[in-house]
């Protein structure tokens, strides 16, 4: 199996947002603050686009806005509603349903699984 270059910072990003608890929701900055990776909010969108089985209505834009266009904005905002998140008018009440990630260790290497 190859890796490719940035695989280690999509795996990582993959994994903070896999941590957004029902209810709770993060920012882009949020969740590349967490995975090690600040500044990094437009790979955090990018990781979100090309992968598939994650809590993806759980990340937001700062301050909570929706960032999707559409009937994918509509969905994202159901979605929220149905776990109990709380708007401000167009806003996520982030005082309210902010995860906050835990301690940030930098320059932690991550084991990866062997497959069989």
């Amino acid at each position: 199996m190859t890796i490719k270059k940035g695989d280690g910072m999509r795996q990582r990003i993959r994994e903070m947002i896999r941590r957004i608890p029902k209810g709770k929701v993060s920012t882009y900055g949020g969740v590349a603050r967490a995975a090690g990776y600040a500044g990094a909010a437009r790979q955090v969108v990018g990781t979100l686009r090309t992968s598939f089985g994650l809590p993806w209505h759980r990340v937001l834009g700062a301050s909570g806005e929706i960032k999707l266009r559409g009937d994918s904005a509509m969905e994202q905002r159901l979605r929220l509603e149905a776990e109990g998140v709380s708007f401000r008018g167009r806003r996520v009440n982030m005082a309210r349903h902010e995860f906050r990630f835990g301690r940030v260790r930098v320059g932690r290497k991550i084991k990866m699984k062997k497959r069989a």
